[in-house]
């Protein structure tokens, strides 16, 4: 026998034990979630293309995906992509991971700070959550490795029309990941899901709202901003403050409680976007001020006589 051999068999009679580590998950404990950014180029209209991400979410005991494409990395709309998620999901995981995403928080001063958009977000859904720390991509290696999966299974071969088209494509593929044998798992996520959805906290009555909102008064000019595009609304509530919301798709705005402007949700900039019904009205409300004398009349006020200034500065004999 060598002496490296004799080394090694005397060495544990000397050395602690140095059990390796296994990371394990329960039922319901947790969900990991990331930011995937495809390297497609997806039509926004207008001529444009644009690289979107897709929010990508798995769980942790039974490994089941569930993923959406959102038009920012903006918190309301990564937010609402995560509702999205949850719902697809069916219920909410007892603690969620992230990565150092802007909208969901950042390290500062040797620990995490959320920031309140997504504070509330958790809150209302009674969900815990873990922010990793910065450069650490192998606490969140379940979604890396689904982020990898997506783009190697998914994607090649694909081509997409449109945002929408992207999305009801993947949610059409993903009943089929989620029916892979896992080897480590040793079974389908499709059989593990259901125990894992058990554990998990029901999904709350009433769900947060992360949509990007303002209120303002609607102006002659009836359109509105939003989100760097601009939409028309109805001229008949000119004057009146108006309440506005977008979500991933759509752009709505109320009056009152009355809906007075709805479209679908521009993904490029500086555009107008003009419902023919709004320019329909704004044209018979024209037509019946002129009908009624034009312009506002002139208000009544008193005109001095100029030759009074002349007479004051003693300009005049």
């Amino acid at each position: 026998m060598c002496i490296r051999d004799r080394v090694r068999e005397l060495r544990p009679l000397y050395l602690p034990p140095d059990p390796a580590g296994r990371t394990t998950y329960r039922p319901g404990e947790l969900a990991q979630w990331d930011l995937w950014f495809p390297p497609v180029d997806i039509p926004v209209g207008f001529g444009r293309i644009a690289r979107l991400p897709v929010i990508v979410g798995v769980a942790g005991y039974s490994r089941w995906l569930t993923g959406r494409m959102i038009p920012s990395r903006e918190a309301h709309d990564l937010l609402l992509g995560h509702r999205q998620c949850l719902l697809d999901l069916g219920a909410v995981p007892r603690k969620g991971v992230y990565d150092n995403e802007g909208a969901i928080g950042r390290w500062r001063g040797g620990r995490p700070v959320f920031t309140a958009a997504f504070t509330a977000f958790r809150g209302s859904l009674g969900m815990g959550a873990i922010l990793l720390a910065p450069r650490d991509p192998e606490s969140k290696g379940l979604v890396e490795r689904a982020n990898g999966y997506l783009e190697t299974s998914f994607l090649p071969g694909r081509t997409f029309a449109s945002p929408t088209d992207f999305d009801a494509q993947l949610q059409a593929w993903l009943p089929r990941a989620n029916g892979r044998h896992h080897r480590t798992l040793g079974c389908r996520p499709a059989d593990r899901i259901a125990e894992d959805r058990a554990a998990m906290a029901a999904l709350p009555p009433v769900l947060p709202d992360p949509a990007f909102r303002t209120s303002t008064r609607l102006g002659r000019d009836h359109w509105v901003r939003v989100l760097g595009s601009d939409y028309s609304v109805e001229p008949r509530v000119i004057g009146r403050r108006i309440e506005v919301r977008a979500d991933l798709t759509t752009v709505t705005v109320h009056c009152g409680g009355e809906l007075v402007a709805r479209h679908e949700r521009s993904l490029v900039a500086h555009r107008t976007v003009t419902d023919p019904a709004h320019e329909a009205s704004a044209h018979t409300l024209r037509e019946a001020r002129r009908a009624l004398g034009g312009a506002d009349p002139e208000p009544e006020v008193e005109l001095r006589d100029l030759a009074s200034y002349d007479r004051a500065f003693e300009v005049t004999p």
